[in-house]
Formats: C-alpha cells, structure tokens, sequence
C-alpha cells in the first residue's frame, strides 16, 4: 500500500508498520477508531475508519487537525504561509526561526507550528516544562523549496478530504479519559510513548510522554498495559503497534 503520510512530523512516527498494523486491525461497521496517543495520526488517517477518535494531551497537534476541519488552514491558506515563511528564512535564516518560535510560544499559531515542525532539527516535536517549544533551528535556510511545500499542501489536503468524507474527531484528553469513552464495537490503538535503551529494550526509568515531554511514574508501561487490558481490552477490540516478536510481557 502506499502510506500517506501526516502534514505533522512526531518522533517515534509508524509510516514503515502501518501496512502491518491496518492489516491486524479488526473494526466492526458501527464502531470507532479510538486513539489515546494520537501523535502523527499516521496510523489512523491511513485506516480511514469511517468514525474515529484522534486524542493527544498534546494540545498544538490538536489544534492544527481542527484547524483543517474548520477550514481555518486550507491548501491555499498553507501554501501562501510557508512561501512567505520560507522566503524569509531564505533571507534571515535562524534569527527568522527563532522570531517564529518566540512568535507561537505567545499566541500558539497552529500556522507557526507547522513551519516549525517542518524548520527545526529533525522535526523533533518538543517543549519545556512551560509548556514553550524548545527545539532548535534545523540549519537549513533553504529549507521551504516550491516542491517542497507542494508536498506539504498535498498532504494537508489528504486530511482534508479524509475530514469532507468521514467523521473524525481531534480532542486534547488524557489517555484514561479517551479509554473510558469506549463502547463495546470501538477500537482501541494504544501507541503509547517510549524511549528504547541501549540493547533495543525498553528501560521503564527512561519512559516519557513524548509529545508534551511530560514525565511519567517508572512503572507506567506496565501499568498502563494492564491497566487497559484489565479494563477495557477485555470488553473492546484493541491493538498496539508492535510486530511479530518478544511480547511485553516476555521483555519485562
């Protein structure tokens, strides 16, 4: 299959497993595609389940996806922002970066996030304890070339079109609460957030909520799988991003 990829970059983004993971999935016609760590959205925009629920505690990410959905960000509006952008990093470079950033840490621009997203190093999604931004420049002024933003604007308008056909929702919620709302037909993605040690295991002490950078307890991935296999994968279909291999439970 050929995988559309996201306008929003996030770390840890599962373009290479969504061809596995669509095939695995298993969603009743009446139920909804429910996601409690959104990130990227990768996954569920190339499922293209008629219903769905897209949640982050990431309030920016939000946003943007009801930017699009109201019409508030729009192919035109996009490409005519980043080539306006994009010249004067062309002319100004990092000081024009820093300006953007300093710019969406006070008014929160979905627009701004987007160029930054796109301008920092390696389209790491971060920010601080404040709740500000904090990645640095990506050193490449020329950075927003015509084909560049056409690729961009293309991807926008895939979601575009996604949100004129189906019935999404974008909501900034913790994980719990978007879990809970779960009827007995949904389907759950858990892709919870995770760093992974030296030796390709998963060291709980080094686990975070990537998107918000916030710290979570060290004992999180297990209480979390279980936490939503006691309560609710039980009763709903549920999956997570893992391939064939070691299971959690034989890594822990």
């Amino acid at each position: 299959m050929t995988v559309k990829v996201p306008p929003l970059k996030c770390q840890g983004i599962k373009t290479k497993l969504v061809e596995w993971i669509k095939d695995h999935a298993i969603l009743e016609n009446d139920g909804t595609w429910i996601e409690p760590f959104m990130g990227s959205g990768v996954v569920g925009f190339n499922v293209s389940p008629s219903r769905a629920i897209f949640s982050d505690v990431n309030p920016h990410i939000v946003s943007f996806y009801n930017a699009i959905k109201e019409g508030k960000i729009t192919v035109g509006i996009a490409k005519e922002f980043l080539e306006k952008e994009g010249a004067l990093l062309r002319e100004k470079g990092e000081d024009h970066y820093y300006k953007v950033r300093e710019r969406f840490n006070k008014n929160g621009s979905s627009l701004d996030m987007l160029f930054l997203n796109r301008a920092c190093f390696n389209g790491v999604m971060r920010f601080n304890k404040k709740g500000g931004f904090n990645v640095p420049f990506g050193h490449k002024p020329e950075r927003f070339a015509k084909a560049y933003i056409t690729k961009i604007t293309n991807q926008i308008k895939y979601v575009a079109d996604a949100l004129s056909q189906y019935d999404w929702q974008f909501v900034c919620n913790d994980f719990r609460k978007t879990i809970s709302s779960a009827s007995q037909d949904d389907f759950i993605y858990c892709d919870p957030h995770q760093y992974v040690g030296t030796q390709g295991v998963c060291h709980p002490s080094m686990v975070t909520c990537a998107s918000a950078n916030l710290p979570v307890s060290p004992d999180s991935p297990r209480i979390l799988e279980r936490r939503v296999a006691a309560s609710h994968l039980d009763h709903h279909d549920g999956s997570k991003s893992r391939p064939p291999g070691p299971s959690r439970r034989e890594i822990y």
